[in-house]
């Protein structure tokens, strides 16, 4: 069934471990309630609690009805990474970092008796070509992890295929900040890749855009 709703779901999470800010919240942020070719955008905060994101990106999806959910995450990557695949799978068990709520899970199934993975349905090989061609450093990405990311991801790509729902929707995963490298480099003497707000909010307009466009 073709989705009438001209709105774009942007989420991105709370700040997780010892950081302040989320990168990906902070470029969500950015596009709430601003028009993107003609496509409104929301943008939503997810807690980054193992046992509420499920309930919380399920009733994003309810009421808002979009024709496009983007979620977001931060990485240790050095670009941003378009994911493939949603896998339906949590372990946390070689983690130094929990979840907020302090859940680590184990060799844990997301969603019971459904599929072990989901591709997203997001244009990514054309979001790829535009992200490099304004020279963002970028990739496909074929894993999204065992933690936060790929359970949005994987629960968003379960709900829409088993109410059968006419959105695209995918994750992508951004880069921490330069504040953060900064951060873990005082703290544990351990440098990460990073990347400025600028250059990541840029990214994910050219990802909302080149997502409406190929629904138009």
């Amino acid at each position: 069934m073709y989705n009438p709703n001209r709105l774009v779901v942007l989420t991105g999470f709370e700040p997780f471990a010892d950081f302040k800010v989320n990168p990906s919240w902070e470029a969500a942020k950015t596009f709430d309630h601003k028009e993107i070719d003609s496509f409104k955008v929301k943008s939503f905060q997810i807690p980054l609690a193992y046992k509420e994101i499920n309930p919380t990106i399920t009733r994003i999806i309810d009421v808002q009805k979009p024709a496009v959910v983007i979620n977001m995450g931060q990485s240790y990557r050095p670009l941003i990474s378009l994911e493939k695949a949603a896998l339906n799978f949590a372990d946390l068990t070689e983690s130094s970092i929990l979840y907020n709520c302090g859940t680590r899970p184990k060799d844990q199934t997301l969603e019971a008796n459904a599929p072990t993975a989901y591709f997203t349905t997001l244009p990514i090989r054309k979001i790829l070509n535009k992200l490099r061609q304004n020279n963002i450093p970028a990739e496909i990405s074929y894993t999204a992890g065992t933690f936060g990311c790929n359970q949005i991801f994987y629960h968003t790509m379960h709900k829409i295929h088993k109410d059968r729902l006419d959105i695209k929707a995918g994750f992508m995963h951004v880069p921490s900040l330069p504040t953060q490298a900064a951060q873990l480099q005082k703290a544990r003497k351990k440098g990460i890749p990073s990347m400025n707000l600028d250059t990541t909010t840029k990214a994910v307009e050219i990802t909302i855009r080149t997502t409406v466009k190929s629904i138009k």
